[in-house]
């Protein structure tokens, strides 16, 4: 079996991928290398940025992510700086930023970009989105980050209240993994 390095210190991105390779002959390795963020409008430029700084330390095959919650009603806000936003003030800060704001006002998407990248080859990219709405309250013990007040389209519970199976087939996440994996069986 093969080895797919994860460049992460997220458990929760690891166990998703996990999950989502469990049927593929690639084992995903955690490995926390950790690399500077850009400031940037995309999230892609972010993946790009990270790819080439891993490179310079590291010369194993490897994927990594970047995601953001993008809420409609706060002009995509907090976007590409949704992990700074979370460890600053974190799902209750966004529910009070967002408390005069009706049921109508609360899309949002979530996206991810998933970088693979291979020594000597261009990083190959994969985009993912999950539309849905920003909650009221925070619900479920489940997931990570935002997950206890983001619900997708098509669902009635937050991701935090979901199965990893359940997450992953709704979530932007599971999207852009499963256009890598479907990448990588070509």
């Amino acid at each position: 079996m093969k080895t797919l390095y994860f460049i992460t210190s997220n458990k929760g991105k690891v166990l998703e991928a996990k999950n989502k390779f469990s049927k593929v002959d690639l084992e995903i390795v955690q490995k926390n290398l950790g690399y500077p963020e850009i400031q940037t409008d995309a999230l892609e430029d972010v993946a790009r940025y990270g790819v080439e700084q891993i490179r310079e330390k590291f010369d194993q095959p490897f994927i990594l992510e970047d995601a953001g919650l993008f809420i409609d009603a706060m002009e995509g806000f907090p976007g590409v700086f949704s992990s700074y936003v979370f460890h600053t003030i974190g799902c209750k800060g966004i529910l009070r930023l967002m408390e005069r704001i009706d049921e109508n006002g609360r899309k949002a998407c979530f996206r991810s970009v998933y970088a693979y990248s291979v020594p000597g080859r261009k990083p190959v990219l994969f985009v993912g989105e999950c539309l849905g709405k920003i909650s009221k309250n925070e619900l479920g013990e489940d997931g990570f980050g935002y997950d206890p007040i983001f619900i997708p389209d098509g669902s009635s519970k937050t991701f935090a209240q979901m199965s990893v199976d359940e997450k992953n087939w709704f979530s932007h996440r599971g999207k852009s993994l499963q256009k890598l994996i479907s990448y990588l069986k070509k």
